[in-house]
């Protein structure tokens, strides 16, 4: 019985991650409006990781990791946001990917342990496939940026995070509207290797659900 706690505990984790990843997603045009909306939507973006490491990892080591890579990302976005270049653009990219991968590493853990596959699991597995997809973003845009041209939309308008977002959504679930291409060579390989990783984390991802319920059944 005392085990019930917890598992409401990381079940409401879970979901409160899932919705601030949601949330950040959607409000990502805040990053370049006016007034002090820029640097409260930086330190609930450098906030959101760094909180489930803590939920959901006891891994001190994690968890220190975390924490540097949130202040990181919160003073180079706020950096980019209020004096904006090309060097605060490469600091928002290279923290944002530190940031990311920290918090793969704390949902692989999570998702993929010897734990029972319960709502929690399938909430993190849901969270990990998004963090996965705005992690291609920052590596994307850090192409973009090496090499300006990397990547063409058919509008013909500028590709900011946003649309790169869009993008990396969009190639890891293999979509592929095609408003957006990839053009340049490193810009092609990754676009390619985020296809592909996406459909493998849904093949691995059934194959550990399925696996795990045939075990409980025998």
């Amino acid at each position: 019985m005392a085990s019930l706690p917890i598992a409401r505990n990381q079940v409401l984790a879970n979901s409160l991650l899932l919705g601030a990843i949601l949330i950040h997603n959607l409000t990502y045009p805040l990053s370049g409006a006016g007034g002090a909306w820029p640097a409260l939507f930086y330190l609930f973006y450098a906030s959101i990781f760094v909180a489930a490491t803590w939920a959901l990892s006891g891994s001190g080591a994690l968890r220190a990791v975390m924490a540097c890579a949130g202040l990181a990302v919160f003073a180079a976005g706020v950096l980019n946001s209020y004096a904006s270049g090309p060097a605060a653009a490469l600091a928002v990219y290279l923290t944002s990917i530190l940031y990311h991968l920290g918090m793969i590493v704390v949902l692989v853990r999570y998702t993929f342990s010897g734990r029972p596959v319960m709502t929690d699991v399938l909430l993190a597995a849901t969270s990990l496939y998004l963090v996965i997809g705005s992690g291609f973003a920052a590596v994307l845009g850090l192409i973009e940026w090496a090499a300006p041209g990397s990547f063409v939309a058919s509008s013909g308008g500028p590709i900011g995070w946003q649309q790169m977002l869009y993008f990396s959504y969009v190639t890891m679930t293999t979509v592929g509207y095609g408003d957006i291409t990839p053009v340049g060579f490193y810009a092609q390989s990754i676009a390619s290797f985020e296809a592909i990783g996406g459909t493998l984390y849904s093949v691995l991802l059934l194959s550990r659900l399925v696996g795990l319920h045939a075990s409980r059944e025998a």
